[in-house]
């Protein structure tokens, strides 16, 4: 658990900042100059705030009293720009770290081949693709024997080609090593992927932090996403193909239809679904072309948004509909309100 209380005076700038960090991926939101990078740079122990406390597993960072160096920290940190050494070969920047950390060499093997670094180990910086550049980096991370991985923009230099090269990689991050990671972005699409934890910031303030999918099927929170990004991230696991191709996963609200998926039954996706591919509808519609109908349970009506319950259960995940207030007004819609959600469209995110 990372936790972080500091202010911090700029010119035009004043920070405040407050979160905590639990384990998976927390994602820390914002547009650019809204001191995300700031604050990734004072957990770091490259800038010391004007006053706060930081601190890592039980372990003060900084506070009034303490302010340990960048290298005693456990802090793992990927830039923007992978920042190696030019004269030295892939192998010599992922060893550097054992010069100085004890014990940082002992995964060297497993991490090399995690990242699929082994064909590039006697090769230079200048002779790498952006994306490989950015795999040796966070291999490098990794083997300073962290407690924290810190990444600031990982992708942001990177065009799509080799955004989508180094996806699963970061994915694999999360999923395999189950190290700790906060991922500094404004880029909706990775945030989705990757984050299991979201940080709202604007103008050097947080403005909310929590689950990525509360946040997502928040009518309130939702928006400051993104207009068009408002709407759920609900898992769903695969049951297995249908006769005609399709692919059928269970849900918190039943049975959904999707895409032939090619993927083995038990296998845990997250469904991407907008407010604006919802419809609702009060009774079971009928004669639809419509594959996904879902029953569900209005918990929220606010800004013409819906937020909605899967199932009668309160409890479950939660989704969101994107209606006008004369929709709202005609199908009588408030809390407790159970009506039938038509889905549209989905975009499938593999966990």
């Amino acid at each position: 658990m990372l936790e972080v209380t500091f202010r911090h005076k700029f010119p035009g700038l004043a920070l405040d900042v407050a979160f905590d960090a639990p384990g998976g991926v927390t994602a820390l939101f914002g547009p650019s100059g809204c001191g995300k990078s700031t604050a990734i740079n004072a957990i770091a122990g490259l800038m010391r705030p004007d006053q706060g406390r930081i601190s890592l597993d039980g372990h003060v960072l900084f506070d009034d009293r303490t302010n340990l160096p960048p290298q005693a920290r456990r802090i793992g940190c990927v830039f923007q720009d992978a920042r190696l050494f030019p004269h030295m070969t892939v192998a010599a920047n992922l060893r550097y770290p054992s010069r100085w950390r004890r014990g940082a060499a002992r995964d060297f093997d497993r991490i090399v081949e995690m990242l699929a670094l082994g064909p590039l180990l006697q090769r230079r910086p200048g002779t790498l693709s952006g994306g490989e550049r950015q795999r040796t980096a966070i291999g490098r991370a990794l083997l300073s024997d962290p407690a924290l991985l810190v990444m600031d923009e990982p992708l942001a230099a990177l065009d799509e080609t080799r955004k989508t090269e180094i996806m699963p990689w970061l994915e694999r991050l999360r999923d395999e090593i189950r190290l700790p990671i906060l991922y500094v972005s404004h880029s909706v699409p990775e945030v989705l992927r990757l984050a299991t934890t979201v940080v709202l910031m604007r103008q050097g303030r947080v403005i909310h932090s929590g689950p990525l999918t509360a946040i997502l099927a928040d009518p309130e929170l939702a928006p400051q996403l993104g207009a068009r990004e408002a709407g759920a991230l609900i898992h769903a696991t695969v049951e297995g193909p249908e006769a005609d191709g399709m692919t059928r996963v269970t849900t918190a609200g039943g049975p959904m239809l999707l895409p032939d998926l090619n993927l083995a039954p038990g296998r845990v996706l997250r469904l991407r679904i907008l407010a604006h591919e919802v419809i609702l509808a009060r009774a079971a519609p009928q004669g639809l072309s419509a594959l996904n109908i879902l029953p569900v349970t209005v918990t929220r009506v606010q800004d013409g948004l819906v937020q909605l319950a899967l199932g009668t259960d309160q409890q479950h995940e939660r989704m969101l509909a994107q209606i006008t207030p004369r929709s709202v007004k005609a199908l009588q819609l408030q809390p407790g309100s159970t009506c039938h959600a038509i889905v549209k469209s989905v975009s499938v995110l593999r966990s």
